[in-house]
């Protein structure tokens, strides 16, 4: 047989209790009151408390909170300034890698081996990475086939070059990146061209 009987009326005596956030809760009246709060006075059945706790808990915010908004409310930060029409505006990272070529490399896990590089290719999915950009920006490309060249490639010995093309979304952009590696270091040059 369960102890928790639903239908049976709750006659446990509650006691409203705050903590000092000014948050407040109920708690049974035969327990030990719990760390970091104190008894406000009132008790009784679990719905005149709850009734209680509604009518003097207009505001739900913590009191840190509340003091911290009205601090700023008297004090607000001041306003950023315009922005300066003389300073030129950053270009974007596709704007940026669309201007003139850049140092790329294959980006290869586990192995960086011309091997890998041909799986890769073959697959029709490589990935690029532009070394020279804050963090090294990787891009996953999808190989256009009709136009990346393998004939200058000897996967084998890790010689000669590749020249890859594929399409991909940069920053709601969509691009074509345009790399060639060289395979004895899996490292080259490399552009974006908007399409």
């Amino acid at each position: 047989m369960s102890l928790y009987d639903p239908d049976r009326e709750d006659t446990t005596v509650y006691k409203v209790v705050v903590n000092h956030e000014e948050q407040y809760s109920i708690w049974p009246d035969y327990k030990e009151m719990p760390l970091g709060w104190k008894d406000v006075g009132k008790s009784g059945l679990k719905p005149e408390c709850l009734a209680y706790i509604k009518e003097v808990w207009t505001d739900m915010r913590p009191l840190s909170l509340r003091k911290k908004m009205e601090e700023m409310a008297k004090n607000p930060p001041p306003p950023l300034p315009p922005p300066d029409p003389n300073r030129p505006r950053e270009k974007s990272l596709v704007e940026k890698l669309c201007a003139g070529d850049h140092p790329v490399e294959a980006s290869l896990r586990p192995e960086r081996t011309a091997k890998a590089l041909k799986d890769r290719i073959e697959m029709g999915y490589v990935h690029i990475k532009f070394t020279k950009t804050r963090g090294g920006t990787e891009l996953g490309v999808r190989l256009d086939r009709d136009v990346t060249d393998l004939s200058h490639a000897d996967f084998e010995n890790q010689k000669g070059t590749v020249h890859l093309e594929g399409d991909l979304t940069l920053d709601y952009v969509k691009v074509r990146c345009i790399a060639d590696i060289e395979l004895q270091t899996l490292e080259g040059k490399g552009h974006l061209v908007t399409v």
